[in-house]
């Protein structure tokens, strides 16, 4: 499980086009914390992946395993409720709600 976290915080930092270093900088690490967190050469402390995740305005959260599925489909869905029905009466996802 960690091992797909820290692959999301660098394919994130790296959309962002944010450096290690800038990144390292930002979260108070060095840039060598950052480059071994992200090769797997260091097994990295809760709070420095909190950090590194901030400055990327990300949050972790820990989510029970039974809800993993059911959460990774509300969001590859875009944030729209499980189930609902297409519609004029549908409520707007999340992220349509976060566009306006």
């Amino acid at each position: 499980m960690t091992h797909s976290l820290i692959t999301t915080l660098a394919e994130v930092r790296k959309a962002r086009r944010i450096t290690q270093a800038d990144l390292a900088a930002q979260a108070g690490l060095s840039r060598m914390a950052v480059q071994r967190t992200e090769t797997g050469d260091v097994d990295p402390r809760f709070s420095t992946l909190a950090e590194m995740a901030r400055v990327l305005g990300m949050e972790l959260i820990a989510v029970p395993t039974e809800l993993g599925p059911a959460l990774q489909a509300f969001i590859q869905s875009g944030g729209k409720f499980l189930g609902q029905p297409s519609g004029a009466d549908a409520p707007l996802s999340v992220v349509e709600s976060l566009g306006r």
